[in-house]
């Protein structure tokens, strides 16, 4: 019945909503919604009385954006307060300039509409703010101008901040990880996605040409069709996880490790990175190859050859003061990023190609180190999937 009623064309072409969001993100919608209202009602009644204007009617529809749709670009921050502030200065001056009739009251909510625009701020509830500015009765006319700031500008404030509090404290699940699009290499290029197939300019360029304001940004978009992507990915290739494909048996070490040491392990091994982990086995660093060098101090100017300043900085200190780094810990990179062992390998594609992550640490339920997932495992992994998947199209 669910599906029918979402292909529905009759009802689509109505507008009909479909689902995206689980009961329980409803019940946290819900549930914020009257906490954000009561909060900020509250808060009003309390200071300026049941007799004053202690909550503005269009808040009920600021705190249905703020609560149930926060990636919306009409319900962030700026639109949520400085539109609503706008409207209802608008709305103030139609009256007192034309009373109240049917003609201020379309007129005010136009100018506001008009004024919001330039001003980057538009939220529909800010609509509703301008008419009860106008038609709002004596209440709201007595204010004056005062309107504008309390109750509609301490109303929308507290909402707004309700909301962010709300959603940080409730809202667990993963964040999208941010696209990045700089060249980590300082060069002219553009990154590694971007060089083929879609990019932001091209995202901007579409929303511009619907030539209305669509209620999503280029930000969100773009996060939207990579997940999209990447769900493509592993509907073709089959859900190929990190645990899969690790590298399990690890050579590690402390803080406390010295250079010496670590170096002969990197050589022994044949390896460029080695985790840095605490007695519990988290990982708390990475320490490369370039780790190495960068603390090397290499100077063109120093007479030095590369290996005399390896050596230099590997070898150890004598006494108990030294100028240059002794052990891991005060060369390794930290923080590290990590990934888990239940993460799809797809997942793993635009972190490596365009943050230049050649060494993800994978760690366990526990947050312990578990594995590494390494450039070469990366490439194997979906070289398998591809070779696997033309075999099954040739059979």
């Amino acid at each position: 019945m669910k599906n029918l009623l979402e292909n529905s064309r009759g009802l689509l072409w109505l507008g009909f909503q479909r689902q995206t969001v689980d009961a329980r993100e409803r019940t946290r919608d819900v549930a914020g919604a009257v906490l954000g209202l009561l909060l900020t009602g509250g808060f009003s009644w309390w200071a300026w009385g049941a007799d004053s204007v202690w909550l503005g009617a269009p808040m009920g529809a600021s705190a249905v954006l703020l609560f149930a749709v926060p990636s919306s670009p009409l319900a962030q921050p700026w639109p949520a307060v400085v539109g609503n502030l706008t409207a209802a200065l608008v709305g103030v001056f139609i009256y007192r300039t034309m009373g109240a009739s049917p003609v201020a009251a379309a007129l005010a909510a136009g100018l506001a509409l008009a004024l919001m625009f330039p001003l980057r701020c538009v939220h529909p509830p800010g609509g509703a703010v301008a008419l009860t500015a106008v038609v709002g009765g004596a209440e709201v006319h007595q204010l004056g101008y005062g309107f504008a700031l309390a109750p509609i500008a301490l109303n929308s404030a507290m909402l707004v901040a309700c909301a962010l509090f709300w959603r940080r404290l409730t809202h667990n699940h993963v964040a999208p990880h941010p696209v990045v699009h700089a060249n980590r290499h300082r060069t002219a290029d553009a990154a590694p996605q971007d060089r083929i197939g879609m990019t932001t300019d091209d995202l901007d360029a579409a929303l511009r040409s619907f030539n209305e304001l669509v209620d999503i940004d280029s930000q969100s978009l773009e996060q939207v069709l990579r997940h999209a992507q990447g769900l493509a990915w592993e509907r073709q290739f089959g859900k190929v996880r990190c645990a899969d494909i690790m590298s399990r048996d690890l050579v590690t070490v402390e803080f406390a490790t010295p250079l010496q040491e670590a170096w002969t392990l990197l050589h022994r091994h044949r390896i460029r990175a080695l985790p840095v982990v605490d007695r519990a086995r988290r990982v708390i660093g990475v320490v490369t190859l370039v780790d190495f060098l960068k603390h090397a101090r290499l100077d063109p100017r120093d007479h030095l050859s590369l290996g005399q300043q390896i050596r230099k900085l590997l070898a150890p200190t004598p006494g108990d003061y030294s100028d240059k780094a002794e052990v891991v810990g005060q060369i390794m990179t930290s923080p590290v990023h990590t990934v888990t062992e239940e993460d799809a390998v797809v997942e793993l594609v635009p972190r490596r190609s365009d943050e230049g992550m050649h060494h993800l640490p994978v760690v366990d339920a526990q947050r312990r180190l578990s594995g590494m997932v390494t450039q070469s495992d990366l490439v194997a992994a979906l070289y398998r999937s591809q070779s696997s998947l033309q075999t099954v199209k040739s059979t």
